[in-house]
Parts: structure tokens; C-alpha cells; sequence
């Protein structure tokens, strides 16, 4: 996915989100995740969101945040973040790619969490404090994630797997929807995906329902 991909989901759906209806059955590992995340960043003073999209997500752990800065490597959704940061002075947003040399004075943040972000964020950790934490949750990837956080020295290393719930779809259309709006995927709306979007609902209806699982994994680890 280039960043001309990350824009355009900027200007179709005004940032990383869906307008699907659905129903998450068993246990909601996001949910876990903002709620531990919420516990953790009043103990920290300087926290970046790496991979911070529209901002939404940046805007709301604020409140918990003594200082928070959001990076994302495209350009409209950081336009988005910052027309909705209206009376909100303890962040900063920044269009920066992690595959870059960021910015950043060395061990300037005490915090980086990654929600479903950049897992490169994991190669630059001279900018993150000694005894600093880095907090994520990410679909995929876990073998790249585990090697990342070997390679560059992290230790007390956690990684928790939730493999049980699943999203339930009220019909097609809201599965269509959803399935358009995953980072990577094309617009099955369109003609010219007819055949595979068939082939996805038939393979994700069970007992008449659409649903798809909804794995993901939650990891932590500190800089020593």
C-alpha cells in the first residue's frame, strides 16, 4: 500500500473508518487494548501514536495524555487530523513515513503505541526513552513484530493472541461495505469484482450469516 492509497482513503471515506454496519460476537480485543492504553498514558509524560490517521483515535486518548504527538505518512489524513483538533493543545500532528529517519530528539518519548500502524515504528527506537514502553495491536504481521522487537533490544517482551471473536453482517451490503474499507482492498462495490466479492460471501456465510473472524494481537514491550 503507497501512500497515494492511504490518501485516497483520506478523501473517500474522510479518514480510516467505515460506514458498515456490524456486530462483534466474543471478545473485542480493541476495546481491551484502548482500555489498557487509557491505564497506561497517565503515567507518561511524552507520547507518540504512530500511525495516527484521521486522528479520532489520537484526539480521544488525549484527554488521558499529558503531551501526545500523532505522525502518519499521509498528507490528507493529517489535514483531517488537524481540522478536528479544535481546543486541544497538548497534541501535535506531523506528516513523517517511518521508513524514514524521523525527526525526533533521541529518547524523546517515554511512549509509543501502535494501533494498527506502521510496525516500522519498531526500528527507531533511539527515539524512545530507556525504560520506555512500546503498546500495540496490529491483524497481522506477528512474525515481522516479534523480529522487529528482538532486533532492536526490546525485552520484557508480551504478546497476547485473541482468535475467538467474530464480526456478524445484517446482510451483503454492510459486508461490502466493510470488506471495501480494509486497508490494501479495492472498492468490491464495483463491477469488475463481482466474481471474487461472490466467492468471498459464500466463503464467509455460515449457517445463512456473513461473518468473517476477527483475530488480532495485542503486544508490549520495553526499551532497556
Amino acid at each position: 500500500m503507497g501512500v497515494d492509497w492511504y490518501n485516497s482513503i483520506a478523501l473517500r471515506n474522510g479518514g480510516y473508518k467505515t460506514n458498515a454496519k456490524f456486530l462483534i460476537e466474543g471478545i473485542n480485543a480493541e476495546e481491551i487494548y484502548e482500555q489498557e492504553l487509557i491505564k497506561l498514558l497517565p503515567n507518561f509524560y511524552q507520547v507518540l501514536d504512530a500511525g495516527c490517521g484521521h486522528g479520532d483515535f489520537t484526539i480521544r486518548m488525549s484527554q488521558f495524555s499529558k503531551s501526545i504527538v500523532g505522525l502518519d505518512n499521509s498528507i490528507e489524513l493529517i489535514k483531517i487530523a488537524k481540522s478536528n483538533q479544535v481546543g486541544r493543545d497538548n497534541i501535535e500532528f506531523v506528516f513523517i513515513s517511518t521508513k524514514e529517519e524521523l525527526p525526533f530528539k533521541d529518547e524523546q518519548f517515554d511512549l509509543i503505541y501502535d494501533r494498527k500502524g506502521p510496525t516500522s515504528i519498531l526500528n527507531h527506537s533511539r527515539i524512545l526513552r530507556s525504560g520506555g514502553t512500546v503498546f500495540g495491536i496490529h491483524s497481522g504481521a506477528l512474525e515481522l513484530v516479534k523480529e522487529r522487537l528482538q532486533q532492536n533490544g526490546f525485552i520484557r517482551i508480551e504478546i497476547r493472541e485473541y482468535k475467538e471473536s467474530r464480526i456478524i453482517f445484517p446482510n451483503r451490503n454492510e459486508y461490502i461495505k466493510f470488506v471495501s474499507d480494509i486497508p490494501g482492498n479495492p472498492d468490491y462495490s464495483e463491477e469488475r469484482y463481482k466474481d471474487e466479492l461472490e466467492k468471498m460471501i459464500v466463503e464467509n456465510t455460515f449457517n445463512g450469516i456473513i461473518q468473517i473472524k476477527d483475530y488480532k494481537y495485542i503486544w508490549k514491550a520495553q526499551k532497556p
